[in-house]
């Protein structure tokens, strides 16, 4: 994206895999829910993460050591000019389905489409942005951009490849868009083995895979056999960790990671303990507000129930206060905004809007603390913004607006998520004492799912990871479309014309320096913003790992999170 690769062309293997790891060995993950599709590529259907991970390739790889480097994988070659007004790609001759069947340009071509016109919404932004694409060779595709985005060379690029024989119906072949449990044919390094719908499901490698002599791969995909156990809950979950069931445990919870690792194969080594560092953004944690229902629509409002959340005492309470609150939705990283007023180049960017930009975006904004005595300041701070918002209680203390309407509204969880029903249950007793009748709803993965792509919710969990190289996938986030558009990710029905300009800003950066500008003041006008109650997040990753599995000691920036776990890993006794 900007500079030149860290790798020369000759590069044998990335720098965090381990050329050398020994093949074969299985690993067992945990997963809360469940699933009814294997097909991750449309709305409908819940599916598997593993599928599109492990049985699908696209034309670039990323380099997890690189924020915005991509280096060839289906494609051996990329053509494109400094206007990034078009991308050519060539594909390597070798480059083969799982069925053995070549990769072909007429794949490519049927993918883009597809997946631009049928495909989940997160497809659509970028093929959008497209004004032509065309075979230019026997193995060559060309595409030409409607509108500057630098990035768009570089997300194609990411664009799973499927084959298009396998959807031809006119052949016998499947609708594309329908949900269902036949496993997708991809040019992957694992296919689909194994299948108890809703309980788990086995991806097995595939024999003399095509991809596993270059050496963007070597040191990968060591492990013969990756599985995923679904189960109701994390409590459940943890206790067949305990017992030798799945392989790795990934603790989210620091107070737990201090006292609840006594058990018998962790003091007789059978499970080891790891901490493992990152550079990564610490994204966005926290209860989330559907800014498209009337009671949430005014700051105010939001800023009012930001303050009623005691994130002290919740935070002693779940984690025992080890993990510090998510302060921006870049944290932890360059990419976050800084305290204070906005300066130099990110309040030129946010002048423009200054009239329309929500209190604290250019002065400076900063979440409540506590003041330890049952939040009791800012709870008469969130009064007095209620009552200015025209909520005020009436004779029974309920909160009521100028029609007479009283302040109520529902809390969505899902099953499993038990550590987030602890914090809403505490949160709703804060919320009575300012006459707010709130509940806390447990529906399954398959209705949560449901509800939460047609934005059928009050308030819910939302979880935003964030990576060191935003893009496109912020326009999902928090693009206008999505305030009416069912299956993107803007839960909180952002719609700021600053938000827009902030994030096309950032996709015509021609410099590292202008872009770390336009995401600042993105971080900026989304915090002030107050569309989220954040919660904590954690600097390491707290991994406890069964005998016999191992991962190299040189760590991508991005520590154990994407592209490391279980890419590199490998199994040795």
């Amino acid at each position: 994206m900007y500079g030149d690769p860290a790798l020369p062309p000759d590069f044998a293997f990335l720098p965090y895999a381990n050329p050398d790891a020994p093949q074969g060995g299985r690993i067992v993950f945990a997963e809360i829910g469940g699933f009814d599709s294997l097909n991750p590529f449309i709305l409908r259907g819940s599916a598997p993460w593993g599928v599109n991970l492990l049985t699908v390739q696209s034309l670039l790889g990323r380099s997890y050591d690189e924020p915005f480097t991509l280096y060839g994988v289906l494609a051996e070659s990329v053509e494109t000019d400094s206007d990034r007004d078009f991308v050519t790609f060539t594909l390597r001759d070798e480059a083969r389905f799982s069925d053995g069947s070549p990769v072909t340009v007429a794949d490519v071509l049927w993918s883009f489409e597809t997946l631009g016109t049928q495909g989940h919404p997160r497809y659509r932004t970028a093929w959008d942005k497209i004004a032509a694409i065309e075979q230019v060779g026997p193995r060559s595709i060309r595409v030409t951009f409607t509108e500057p985005d630098r990035e768009l060379p570089l997300i194609l690029g990411l664009r799973p490849i499927l084959q298009r024989s396998q959807f031809d119906v006119s052949a016998g072949g499947r609708e594309f868009a329908e949900s269902g449990l036949t496993p997708v044919i991809g040019s992957g390094p694992y296919e689909v083995a194994e299948v108890d719908p809703g309980r788990s499901i086995t991806f097995r490698r595939v024999a003399n895979w095509w991809g596993n002599d270059l050496p963007f791969f070597r040191g990968q995909n060591n492990l013969d056999e990756i599985r995923y156990e679904y189960y109701s809950d994390a409590s459940v979950a943890f206790e067949a960790f305990k017992s030798g069931l799945i392989s790795v445990w990934r603790e989210p919870n620091a107070a737990r990671w201090a006292d609840s690792y006594d058990f018998p194969a962790v003091t007789d080594g059978r499970v080891r303990r790891v901490d493992i560092p990152h550079q990564r953004p610490s994204g966005m944690s926290g209860f989330v507000f559907n800014t498209r229902r009337p009671q949430f629509a005014d700051w105010r409002v939001r800023e009012a129930l930001i303050l009623a959340f005691d994130f002290e005492r919740i935070n002693t309470t779940v984690t025992g206060g080890a993990e510090p609150r998510i302060a921006s939705y870049f944290g932890n990283s360059v990419l976050g905004m800084r305290p204070g007023p906005a300066e130099g180049r990110v309040r030129a960017l946010l002048s423009p809007f200054a009239d329309d930009l929500p209190p604290g975006a250019l002065d400076g904004y900063a979440l409540p603390v506590s003041d330890g005595r049952a939040n009791r300041r800012n709870l008469r701070a969130a009064t007095r913004l209620l009552d200015q918002a025209g909520w005020r209680p009436d004779a029974e203390g309920v909160l009521r607006n100028a029609a007479g309407d009283a302040f109520r509204f529902e809390i969505l969880l899902m099953q499993g998520q038990t550590d987030y029903q602890t914090i809403a249950s505490a949160y709703v007793e804060s919320l009575q004492t300012l006459g707010i009748a709130a509940r806390v709803t447990v529906i399954d993965p398959a209705q949560y799912v449901q509800r939460t792509n047609g934005y059928d919710f009050d308030m819910t969990y939302l979880l935003r990871l964030m990576s060191l190289s935003p893009g496109n996938e912020q326009t999902l986030y928090w693009g206008a479309n999505g305030v009416s558009d069912p299956g993107t990710r803007n839960w909180a029905g952002v719609h700021d014309p600053a938000v827009e300009a902030m994030i096309s800003t950032m996709l015509g950066s021609r410099t590292e320096a202008d872009f770390t500008a336009a995401v600042r003041a993105l971080d900026r006008v989304l915090m002030a913003g107050r569309y989220v109650i954040p919660f904590w997040y954690a600097p390491v990753s707290r991994l406890a790992v069964a005998q016999g599995l191992h991962y190299p000691a040189t760590l991508p920036i991005y520590g154990d999170w994407t592209g490391f776990l279980p890419e590199v890993w490998w199994f040795q006794e």
